[in-house]
């Protein structure tokens, strides 16, 4: 599948991810989040890590993280099943909201992923489950 981190809309020039339409923001924050999941399930901190911004990846304790990404279980067993709650917009960024379930744990959690444009491309700024 080729992603692009750029709207449909040819020859516009984002210089900040609020000026997408509701319509191109799912067209972008959906696939990214898809991954996310995928790689999660499968283990594979540095392709889930691929799309995170510099400054994300720069204020991580990688081997922290990578140790609490390969126990968790929760991060281990997400339903790529998911509902898109909605955006918020503040600032540069948009949170993008999902209802995530787990295929070995009984409930429902909050996913959240921040974009925002880094270099000309989207990035992910933040992204977690609770």
């Amino acid at each position: 599948m080729n992603m692009t981190t750029e709207a449909s809309t040819e020859g516009q020039d984002f210089k900040n991810i609020l000026d997408h339409t509701d319509e191109e923001l799912q067209a972008i924050a959906h696939p990214m989040w898809e991954e996310l999941i995928e790689y999660s399930n499968k283990g594979q901190y540095g392709k889930f890590i691929k799309k995170f911004s510099y400054n994300l990846l720069f204020g991580l304790n990688e081997v922290e993280v990578g140790k609490q990404f390969v126990k968790s279980a929760l991060t281990r067993s997400l339903d790529p099943n998911y509902d898109f709650l909605g955006f918020i917009r503040r600032g540069e960024h948009v949170t993008c909201l999902y209802r995530v379930r787990s295929t070995k744990k009984e409930g429902e959690w909050l996913g959240r992923m921040v974009l925002g444009y880094e270099d000309g491309e989207v990035r992910i700024f933040g992204a977690s489950i609770f």
